[in-house]
């Protein structure tokens, strides 16, 4: 075999960052959308066709697709058909008390065992979300509501308070979405003051009262979800979906 030239190495060493760049273009891309809610639940991908509307193999947009099942954003049906996973309504009730908890729990122990380097990270996540709802970015609001809760954990000092809290908040992006989708995006003041009066009590080390506030702030997200549901003009989406 005759040696390669030095423009056909350099396009065969380009050739794994290209792809790397196409899945994540893909992932991010599709990952948006669905958190959006502009691919509903239950939309079916077909990699044929997002090849052609990404103008890549289907390597790139197979490698995508797999992160985004990892993330339980996609599913596999048996007849190996790939969909936007369904949001699992079934059992949202039990995930509100889970997540009730974890709000409690650990704004409760981040008053208790917090420190100075604590409230910085906090104050920096806390700042994030309230510029992203000032702009009416949803998926930043998402993406820093969470950088909050998760930082007021780490304060708590329990890494299996924080790795179910984080767990929690990824699997419950989508329902979050809906929250912000049922102000139309623009977040009311006092429920950005919220996060205001958690991290005083936190600074405070008034544990009873971060407990309380932590408690009422994430009954109000509760009822403004069920409450979001229940109406008739949810957006088209499927609210009964189940996997077959």
């Amino acid at each position: 075999m005759a040696p390669k030239s030095p423009s056909e190495v350099e396009e065969l060493a380009a050739e794994p960052r290209r792809r790397g760049h196409g899945v994540q273009k893909v992932y991010d891309r599709l990952r948006q959308s669905i958190l959006d809610l502009s691919l509903p639940p239950g939309s079916p991908l077909d990699e044929m066709r997002l090849s052609e509307e990404f103008n890549l193999s289907r390597t790139p947009i197979r490698e995508a697709m797999v992160r985004l099942a990892a993330e339980g954003l996609l599913t596999t049906l048996p007849n190996r058909n790939t969909i936007v996973a369904p949001i699992d309504f079934i059992n949202l009730p039990v995930y509100f008390e889970a997540l009730t908890l974890m709000y409690r729990v650990t704004t409760r122990s981040a008053a208790v065992h917090r420190r100075a380097e604590h409230l910085k990270q906090i104050r920096v996540a806390e700042a994030a979300y309230a510029d992203a709802v000032e702009r009416h970015d949803a998926l930043g609001m998402i993406s820093a509501n969470r950088d909050f809760h998760v930082a007021i954990a780490e304060a708590g000092g329990n890494v299996y308070f924080t790795q179910l809290f984080a767990r929690l908040l990824d699997e419950g992006r989508r329902v979050l979405r809906l929250y912000y989708q049922s102000f139309d995006d623009h977040l009311p003041r006092q429920y950005v003051d919220e996060h205001k009066d958690m991290v005083a009590a936190v600074e405070a080390k008034d544990a009873d009262l971060a407990d309380r506030l932590a408690a009422a702030h994430a009954a109000q997200i509760v009822r403004q979800i069920q409450a979001y549901i229940a109406r008739d003009t949810t957006s088209g989406i499927d609210l009964t979906a189940r996997l077959r």
